[in-house]
């Protein structure tokens, strides 16, 4: 196997993808708070799928890093693979939300069956080209923690941001109640799985147009351990 790119670092690669994204994150709190186009900036819970939003950097990003990863000799072992673990990733996170949507369950209790349900589905999309979901789900961590505070801020001062918006029926109950189960814990699962699944699928879609470079193992400069166990 080929040796990673002198001063290759998961670090530098997820560093300004994490920027732009945190950017993007606060370009959307100036936009809702001052009341600007709803098409752009929608204060609806969930976002409304506004046209100003990190959720639609995932595979962009995705594509990036995937390239990136090729380039520097640590593409997927099979391009198949990469896609078709993805891909059944996409598939059994849709699966689960719909069956225990369907089970009627309280809506607390629906809320973190959906989530802790996506932890499965962001594993398969991992196991098919693990360097990928590494990075995807450093970059995950990177752009949605600082939503999760935010989220937090907006909930305290009421801002009247998506940002604070629970689903239909959602219960009245305290700040850190509320913020643990529409706010971290969705971060934290829900969001870094759509990371991962949606950056893995656009990348791996992304190297059927490259050409492929010898495999190696992702590691930093002058690290000594096979495979990705560092961030820097």
């Amino acid at each position: 196997m080929s040796e990673p790119a002198a001063g290759f670092s998961i670090r530098r690669l997820v560093v300004v993808p994490a920027v732009i994204t945190l950017a993007v994150t606060l370009l959307r709190l100036v936009g809702e708070l001052q009341h600007w186009s709803p098409k752009f900036f929608s204060r609806e819970g969930g976002g409304a799928f506004a046209i100003v939003g990190i959720v639609w950097l995932v595979p962009i990003f995705g594509i990036y890093f995937a390239i990136r990863l090729n380039q520097t000799g640590h593409g997927p072992a099979s391009r198949g693979r990469a896609i078709g673990f993805a891909l059944a990733a996409l598939v059994v996170g849709i699966g689960l939300s719909m069956v225990i949507f369907k089970l009627s369950m309280p809506i607390v209790a629906t809320i973190v069956s959906a989530n802790l349900a996506m932890l499965l589905a962001l594993w398969i999309a991992y196991r098919g080209w693990p360097a990928l979901g590494k990075v995807e789900l450093i970059y995950g961590l990177a752009a949605r923690i600082p939503v999760a505070i935010l989220m937090f801020v907006a909930m305290a001062a009421n801002w009247g941001t998506h940002y604070e918006q629970g689903p239909p029926g959602f219960p009245q109950m305290g700040l850190v109640s509320k913020w643990f189960l529409i706010g971290l814990m969705p971060q934290l699962t829900l969001w870094i799985a759509f990371t991962v699944i949606v950056g893995s699928l656009f990348g791996g879609l992304a190297l059927l147009f490259q050409k492929r470079q010898p495999v190696s193992e992702l590691r930093p400069q002058g690290s000594a351990p096979k495979g990705i166990g560092a961030h820097s």
